[in-house]
C-alpha cells in the first residue's frame, strides 16, 4: 500500500465515523431540544433544535461526499475527487444561511408582537444544557479526526458542532433571563443564534468558493514553499510557483532553474527531489509538477524557432561538408541557451594524436563554418 493510498484509506475512515456519530448525536439533540422548546415554551430552544436538524442534514453530507472525495485519482478524474470536499462544504454553508435566515425572521416578528413570545421553563433549560456539553464534546472529538487527516470538510463539521454548542449558550442565557422576569430574552437570543449561524455559513461558503476558483496558499505558506525547494542541491532559483487548494489538500507547479549544462538525468533527479521534499515538508501538498529550466526564461524567451536535433544536425553535416576531420565526431551534444543552439562535438583521442593533426585549427574551422547559420552559437570541442 502506497503513502497516499494509506492517506485515503485514512481520511475516509475518518469522515464516516464522524458523520456516523455525529448524525446519531445530531438526530437525537434534535428531536430533544424541539420537543423541549414546544413543551417547556422556548422558541430559542426550537431554533437550536432546527439549528441541530441542520446539523444532522450535514453530517450526512459530509458522509456521502468524504466517500467521494477519499477516492484515488480515475480516468474521469485524472486529478481525485478532493473537489466533493469543496462542493459539500459549499452545500453545507448554504444550509446554514438558509436556517438562519428563517430563524432570524421568526424571532424578529415575535420582537415586534409581544403576544407573540414565550415563557420557557425549567424543561427548556434542561435540555439546553445537555445540549450544550454534548455539542461542546461532538466539537473536541470531530476536530481531533479533522486535524489528523488533515480535512477541511470535517473541520467545517467540527466548526458546525461549536455553533451549536455556542448557540445553546446564548439560548440558555435567553433562557434563565426569561425565567427572572425579562421576556424579550429568549426572542433576542434566537436573533443572536440567527446572526452566529450566518457567520458560520459564510466562512464556510466564501472558503469552498475560493478553492473552487482555485485561489492559491497564503503568503506565508507560499513563503515556506519556496524555501523548502531553494534548499534543494543543485536548485539555483525558482519562478512561476502556482499553488491552488482542493478539499483540504493543495497542488503545486513551478519552475526551477538548475545549471544549463547538467545532464537530463541530472536535472530529473533534481525535480524528483523538489517534488518528494514539498511531499514530506508541506503536509497538504499532495502533487508536485516541477519544470526544469537551464536558464531563466522570464529574461530570455525560448525560441520555438529554432531546429530540434535532426534538423540541426543535417544544417552542421551540410555546413562541415568541406572539412574532412568533422566526419570523425563521435556525438554531438545541443544546448539550447538565450536564444541559439550552443554545441559541444566530442571527437576520439586518436583525432588529436595523429600525424599532422591540430585540434586548435580543427575547432577554428568549424566554429567559423557553424558562424554562417545564425541559429548556432558558440562551439566547444572535446578530444577523449
Amino acid at each position: 500500500m502506497t503513502a497516499d493510498e494509506s492517506v485515503f484509506i485514512q481520511r475516509r475512515q475518518a469522515l464516516s465515523r464522524t458523520a456516523i456519530i455525529g448524525a446519531v448525536v445530531n438526530g437525537l439533540l434534535s428531536v430533544l431540544k424541539v420537543l423541549g422548546g414546544a413543551f417547556g415554551h422556548s422558541q430559542a430552544l426550537v431554533a437550536d433544535g432546527l439549528h441541530s436538524l441542520s446539523d444532522l442534514l450535514s453530517d450526512l453530507l459530509v458522509l456521502f461526499a468524504g466517500r467521494q472525495a477519499s477516492q484515488g485519482p480515475d480516468k474521469d478524474h485524472p486529478y481525485g475527487h478532493a473537489r466533493y470536499e469543496t462542493v459539500a462544504t459549499l452545500v453545507l454553508g448554504l444550509l446554514l444561511m438558509s436556517v438562519s435566515i428563517g430563524i432570524g425572521w421568526d424571532a424578529v416578528e415575535r420582537l415586534f408582537d409581544p403576544a407573540e413570545l414565550l415563557r420557557p421553563g425549567l424543561l427548556a433549560l434542561s435540555a439546553t444544557l445537555l445540549s450544550l456539553l454534548v455539542k461542546e464534546w461532538l466539537y473536541w472529538w470531530t476536530l481531533g479526526y479533522a486535524k489528523r487527516v488533515g480535512s477541511q470538510l470535517l473541520r467545517a463539521n467540527a466548526w458546525h458542532h461549536r455553533s451549536d454548542a455556542v448557540s445553546s449558550l446564548v439560548v440558555l442565557v435567553g433562557i434563565l433571563g426569561t425565567m427572572v422576569g425579562l421576556p424579550y430574552l429568549d426572542a433576542i437570543a434566537a436573533v443572536i443564534v440567527a446572526l452566529m449561524i450566518a457567520r458560520i455559513a459564510w466562512e464556510l461558503g466564501w472558503g469552498a468558493v475560493n478553492e473552487l476558483v482555485d485561489t492559491g496558499l497564503a503568503s506565508t505558506r507560499l513563503v515556506q514553499v519556496t524555501e523548502t525547494i531553494r534548499a534543494v542541491g543543485g536548485v539555483r532559483d525558482i519562478h512561476m510557483l502556482r499553488t491552488r487548494r482542493s478539499g483540504g489538500q493543495a497542488s503545486a507547479d513551478v519552475h526551477v532553474l538548475v545549471d544549463p549544462y547538467v545532464s537530463v538525468s541530472e536535472g530529473h533527479m533534481i525535480s524528483v527531489l523538489v517534488e518528494q521534499r514539498l511531499k514530506r515538508e508541506i503536509h497538504e501538498i499532495v502533487d508536485v509538477v516541477v519544470h526544469i529550466d537551464p536558464e531563466d526564461d522570464r529574461r530570455v524567451p525560448t525560441r520555438g524557432s529554432l531546429p530540434l536535433r535532426a534538423e540541426a544536425l543535417a544544417r552542421l553535416a551540410s555546413l562541415w561538408s568541406s572539412i574532412p576531420a568533422a566526419n570523425e565526431r563521435q556525438s554531438v551534444l545541443f544546448h539550447y541557451l538565450g536564444g541559439k543552439i550552443h554545441i559541444d562535438v566530442y571527437f576520439p583521442i586518436t583525432a588529436c594524436l595523429r600525424k599532422g593533426a591540430n585540434p586548435t585549427e580543427l575547432r577554428d574551422r568549424l566554429a567559423a563554418a557553424i558562424a554562417e547559420d545564425s541559429d548556432f552559437g558558440h562551439l566547444r570541442v572535446f578530444f577523449g
